[in-house]
């Protein structure tokens, strides 16, 4: 790291040159809708229509799962409780787990219906059992799309069944997917399981990434209706790092297969994370004015991830804002200027310059001796 001095009208701007990694062309994508963001830093990587009415269609049952995620997690349900099927879950078209009308099912296989075999009729025994009527329950549906700030995102039923007032966007069911890896890692594994069997048919979970070597899927929900089209929310992780994709409106499983695994291996191999600063560790000395020490040491509190292209990295430039010299005493904590980062796509970022030490101030006759030095000598140089 290279670092580049400049004094003007006693401000000093010390310009620190990072190496080198961009903004690649935009990726086009045949998906209607996509969305492709970073789990750490939330750095969007693709975004195609993600604030667009879509219908979800079963990715709604994230949200399903969601809830009863959050009472496994408070203690108010546990994975051996048993939900009543009734006549109305047993009815149930479309994909199903295979419930039996007037028998009881244990929370835990419910949520591997609802999750690995996207059965519609789970997901109405679970919302009975929670909220007494699929309608009450997709009103907590609405009330926790809400608290999580998803804007533009109305639910209907439990299943994603279709009706036109039910909709949702990719951005908002990519916020739901990131909370939910978020707040439920002890509940997650279910979403990478690859086949569940319940009575006596064994099925395959829909989330066709799953299903391929080196991709580091594991979750989230397929969805397809005709009005939808195919979509999908997945999630990867590769050493440490993990990337959420949102698609819809796609022609068929085998182009939703495909064209997710392509998005998903592009955003690793395009962009790479970084850590700019480590928490509470000084990168920068400040000339002090009549303090017990000739300088301070300076830092940020924060430890800043940053999602970048190649090109972004090589255009990155952080610049240290302050005065000089600093006048003595300082505490450790002060701020005593800003950090400006800047060569990112978007706004550029600012955090505060902080003392990491804590600096007295001279006695009466130092103080003299000081200011005699500074009229013949001038102020220290920063390094």
């Amino acid at each position: 790291m290279r670092l580049a001095k400049f004094i003007k009208a006693g401000t000093v701007l010390a310009i620190m040159l990072l190496p080198t990694i961009g903004q690649s062309e935009v990726r086009e994508t045949p998906a209607k809708y996509a969305y492709l963001f970073d789990f750490e830093t939330g750095t969007v990587l693709l975004d195609k229509g993600s604030d667009a009415k879509l219908f979800p269609a079963s990715m709604t049952k994230i949200m399903t799962a969601f809830l009863v995620f959050e009472k496994l997690k408070d203690g108010s349900l546990s994975l051996d409780d048993t939900f009543y099927v009734s006549e109305k879950a047993w009815r149930k078209s479309g994909s199903k787990m295979f419930v039996e009308v007037g028998k009881s099912v244990r929370v835990e296989d419910l949520l591997r219906g609802i999750i690995i075999q996207s059965g519609n009729d789970a997901t109405i025994v679970v919302a009975e059992g929670i909220a007494g009527s699929e309608e009450a329950f997709a009103k907590k549906m609405n009330e926790k799309a809400r608290a999580l700030g998803l804007t533009a995102t109305n639910f209907t039923n439990a299943s994603g069944w279709p009706d036109e007032n039910h909709y949702s966007s990719a951005r908002d069911l990519g916020v739901l997917a990131r909370a939910l890896i978020t707040n439920f890692p002890d509940y997650y594994h279910f979403y990478s399981e690859t086949e569940f069997e319940f009575a006596d048919i064994k099925q395959s979970n829909r989330n066709p990434l799953l299903y391929q070597p080196n991709l580091g899927a594991d979750g989230l929900k397929t969805g397809y209706t005709k009005a939808s089209g195919y979509g999908l929310v997945a999630s990867a992780s590769r050493e440490g790092r993990r990337l959420v994709l949102v698609v819809n409106g796609l022609e068929s499983a085998k182009q939703r297969a495909v064209e997710a695994a392509n998005l998903i291996n592009w955003g690793f191999f395009s962009f790479e994370n970084y850590r700019l600063f480590s928490q509470n560790t000084a990168f920068l000395q400040i000339p002090i004015w009549l303090g017990d020490k000739d300088f301070i040491n300076a830092g940020t509190n924060a430890s800043l991830p940053l999602t970048l292209s190649a090109e972004e990295w090589e255009n990155l430039s952080i610049t240290a804002r302050f005065q000089s010299p600093i006048a003595a005493p300082i505490k450790a904590g002060t701020q005593i200027g800003q950090i400006i980062i800047n060569g990112m796509n978007g706004a550029p970022i600012t955090l505060p310059l902080l003392a990491m030490e804590e600096v007295g101030k001279l006695g009466f006759v130092q103080r003299i001796g000081a200011a005699l030095n500074y009229l013949i000598w001038g102020a220290p140089d920063s390094g």
